[in-house]
């Protein structure tokens, strides 16, 4: 009797994680990731060449993986001149959403990068549900050392971790 409830217990969980995948084929509208900049460092010295790399490296990153996965990502150049004006689209009171259904996505997904120092590097997304706004995936990592390694690395365990575990 033990056995079986334990193997009901796995099958229901099993299940659930299934059924809360993100159906291949799905639109998503990536609307890229904001960079903030709250490091004493950049307060004095302002943009740095190889952040700004890192972050192109990190969208890339994020839409080779869910073009690998089966989803579709949807031309955002009919909102471009909108999103140009925003500075964080994970951070836009839900701009993500209005622009991703402007696009006739299933999905908005963005995110953000927080340069807390040169040591410390906090970096987010989420995935919301175009219709609903939603949150549907999302997670935040903090990563030590400011380098392409280790920016990979959480944009790697996010992606792995909350939105396609394997």
């Amino acid at each position: 009797m033990r056995q079986f409830v334990l193997l009901a217990i796995l099958l229901l969980f099993n299940a659930s994680a299934l059924a809360d995948a993100i159906p291949r084929g799905s639109k998503v509208a990536f609307l890229g990731l904001g960079f903030v900049d709250l490091s004493t460092e950049g307060a004095y010295n302002g943009e740095r060449d190889d952040e700004t790399r890192r972050l192109v490296l990190l969208e890339q990153l994020v839409e080779k993986r869910f073009r690998d996965e089966g989803m579709v990502l949807v031309d955002i150049a009919p909102v471009s001149e909108k999103l140009a004006n925003i500075s964080n689209p994970g951070n836009c009171y839900g701009c993500d959403v209005r622009m991703a259904k402007t696009l006739g996505a299933d999905f908005a997904l963005a995110g953000a990068v927080h340069k807390i120092s040169n040591l410390v590097i906090s970096m987010n997304l989420f995935l919301r549900d175009a219709e609903t706004g939603k949150v549907l995936r999302a997670r935040a990592v903090d990563v030590r050392t400011n380098t392409d390694r280790s920016w990979s690395r959480g944009m790697n365990y996010i992606l792995k971790t909350a939105f396609f575990k394997e």
